[in-house]
């Protein structure tokens, strides 16, 4: 996943992109509000982390205005403004939590993990397809070729990331943060284990393959040519 990080404190901001990347995470950082505001509005972000004091542009406006365009993107404060009324003001502008500098790394990449499980897919929906693979999401079920498929709960939690995620490779610790909540220890194979069980369920028999492994990468779902 992808992540924005403003703030104009070099050192904040390099502690931060660290620890972000050495989790799993696709990092970019800008300095200045205007260069926060121009990335947060011309690419694509899971996730923005804002602080509010910048030398130009303030982190009230740039949030403002990405929800007056009509950015859904979520979006956590992280700053030194400790008051009520300034978290308040955050969350009644639209921000989706709000954490206060001085912080702890493991409580903000808590909340990071939260934001990014919440989402923003429409409540409405509840099945997800590619090629002939259908998932039910409110009974949690899978089908292929109108096959019903005997998932586990986390094989199922484990393929419903992939099907969102279709057509990104996934690290193996961004898989574990999400579907297991947890580090991803590089001496454990269950990333493996699991996609190579769920592999054998999900396409052995069945055509397209559609779980891909990308040597040294990760892994990926796919169809040919996006069907």
């Amino acid at each position: 996943m992808k992540l924005l990080i403003v703030e104009d404190e070099v050192k904040t901001g390099d502690y931060l992109r660290q620890g972000l990347v050495e989790s799993g995470f696709v990092v970019d950082i800008a300095r200045t509000g205007l260069d926060g505001h121009h990335l947060a509005s011309s690419e694509r972000y899971d996730l923005i982390i804002l602080d509010i004091m910048l030398p130009d542009v303030d982190g009230w406006r740039i949030l403002k205005g990405l929800r007056a365009a009509g950015s859904m993107t979520p979006v956590m404060f992280l700053t030194a403004r400790d008051s009520v009324d300034d978290r308040v003001k955050g969350l009644e502008l639209g921000a989706d939590d709000y954490l206060i500098k001085p912080f702890a790394f493991s409580e903000l990449l808590a909340r990071v993990r939260t934001l990014l499980r919440r989402g923003t897919a429409p409540v409405a929906l509840d099945k997800l397809e590619v090629a002939n693979l259908i998932l039910d999401l409110s009974r949690r079920q899978a089908l292929r070729n109108g096959v019903r498929i005997g998932l586990t709960n986390k094989e199922f939690s484990l393929l419903e990331l992939l099907v969102r995620r279709q057509g990104e490779i996934l690290t193996r610790s961004l898989i574990a943060s999400q579907v297991w909540d947890m580090n991803f220890d590089s001496d454990t194979n269950v990333i493996d284990v699991s996609i190579r069980r769920l592999r054998v369920k999900i396409d052995d028999g069945y055509e397209p393959k559609l779980i891909h492994t990308v040597r040294g990468m990760g892994y990926m779902l796919d169809a040919p040519n996006g069907d």
